[in-house]
């Protein structure tokens, strides 16, 4: 859609209508396209290519989580010390090299599992890094009230892909075979890197920074000492654990199971998609109603219910519509619980502290989430696939109706706000709802 036609057909205050988040914007648009094709060729590479047991998939998806264990907490002092954009930048050209030397390894036969692992590895090292710097990125360009709707469009841009993304990649997929398909992730990589360096962001690091040490223990200090953010912290890393396991089962559930293709279980995560697209668009409205938190957490049991439906389903047709189901939820699920999640935990912190939160929170919540993936490849070869799923299901929704009894998650009904000075400008180009935000002191999510 062109920007004139976006100007007439938004409303006046619509983010959309600002164009350095336009811009932001288009790239996540462009890369979450690319990464639907990752997201289901790297895995079928190694289940159908490679004939990957279980436990060979727990330890791909772990090695994707190893870097953020080891490398999140300096990343964070760092990225407070640097211009967050170039590494953001930087970040979406190393991955798309990472992903297209799959194809060169497999047309010269060197591809193994041990190559999918450095793979793994390698995207999860610049994930940790440019992931942090991109989350930093949005709060310089959306203010700080928006954030849950700037959050929810971003969500959004990312579920147009997952709707129409799957369907693309299976059948490409189908017709280059699974490592092939990874140069496509590459040019839409290289496009979005190109976007991105056009985008107007003013930021000025500081020229004077406290010792390294001292200033990491102050990202790990104003973490612990925060109720709220240690509280989601645990809650979004018991999540994490659950989602590995299951994530780790799941592809290998639908094609030795349920039989389905390369190109059918392409299909069946355009479901993804859609529950994506539809959590996107009325996220923002639910959270204006019931509160972030509440949303977190029925979004928890969503993606719990999902989980358990997949654990129980029949080797037949009806089984094809629960797997199907499940990553509607899953989709559903994952939205409610991020867009506020970042959101809440970007509210409360000053724009000083923003790489070192965001760092130790990424930290925090990923802990789980490698021995979560080995837990699931273990039960899966061991006691059955549908263990796996099982073990998911059941814990996450154990989850659910823990946290809806905690009184930190179930009674934040709004974004909580920081005082004018601890936040940093948003934006270098005005926006067309930048004169009404300043005249409204509170401006309600």
């Amino acid at each position: 859609m062109s920007a004139l036609s976006l100007r007439f057909r938004l409303a006046p205050t619509d983010l959309l209508r600002d164009a350095t988040y336009r811009r932001l914007w288009t790239s996540i648009l462009i890369s979450s396209f690319g990464g639907q094709v990752t997201l289901l060729a790297l895995p079928l590479t190694a289940a159908v290519l490679l004939h990957a047991a279980p436990t060979q998939m727990g330890v791909l998806t772990a090695m994707e989580i190893v870097p953020f264990v080891l490398f999140s907490l300096p990343t964070g002092v760092w990225l407070d010390r640097v211009r967050k954009l170039p590494v953001y930048v930087v970040g979406e050209l190393s991955i798309a090299c990472t992903v297209a030397t799959v194809p060169l390894a497999w047309w010269f036969g060197w591809l193994s599992m041990w190559w999918l692992y450095l793979v793994g590895f390698v995207i999860g090292a610049v994930n940790t890094t440019a992931g942090s710097a991109a989350q930093v990125v949005l709060t310089q360009i959306v203010p700080r009230e928006r954030l849950v709707e700037a959050h929810a469009k971003n969500a959004l841009a990312s579920s147009t892909a997952e709707v129409t993304g799957p369907g693309a990649a299976g059948a490409l997929i189908k017709l280059t075979g699974a490592p092939f398909a990874l140069i496509a992730d590459a040019a839409l990589l290289l496009i979005s890197a190109i976007i991105l360096r056009g985008v107007p962001v003013k930021e000025t690091p500081s020229a004077v920074n406290a010792p390294f040490w001292p200033a990491m223990r102050e990202g790990l200090n104003f973490v612990r000492g925060h109720k709220l953010l240690l509280t989601m912290a645990t809650c979004v890393g018991v999540w994490q654990m659950c989602s590995q396991a299951a994530t780790v089962v799941q592809i290998l559930f639908a094609t030795r199971q349920l039989g389905l293709s390369e190109r059918g279980v392409g299909l069946s995560y355009v479901a993804l998609g859609a529950g994506t697209v539809a959590a996107s668009a009325i996220a923002h409205r639910l959270a204006r109603r019931f509160g972030p938190g509440p949303m977190m957490v029925l979004g928890f049991g969503i993606c719990g219910m999902g989980w358990l439906l997949l654990a129980v389903a029949p080797l037949n047709t009806y089984g094809v519509a629960a797997y199907a189901m499940m990553l509607l939820m899953f989709g559903v699920g994952a939205v409610f619980i991020f867009i506020n999640f970042l959101a809440l935990r970007q509210s409360v912190t000053p724009a000083r502290m923003l790489g070192r939160m965001t760092s130790t929170m990424r930290w925090l919540i990923l802990l789980p989430a490698g021995p979560g993936a080995l837990i699931g490849g273990w039960l899966g070869e061991y006691f059955g696939l549908r263990a796996a799923l099982g073990f998911a299901g059941g814990t996450a929704m154990l989850l659910a109706l823990i946290a809806r009894r905690l009184p930190v998650i179930r009674n934040v009904k709004a974004l909580p706000t920081l005082k004018a000075e601890a936040i940093a400008p948003y934006s270098s180009e005005p926006s067309p709802t930048k004169a009404l935000l300043d005249r409204t002191e509170d401006c309600d999510v």
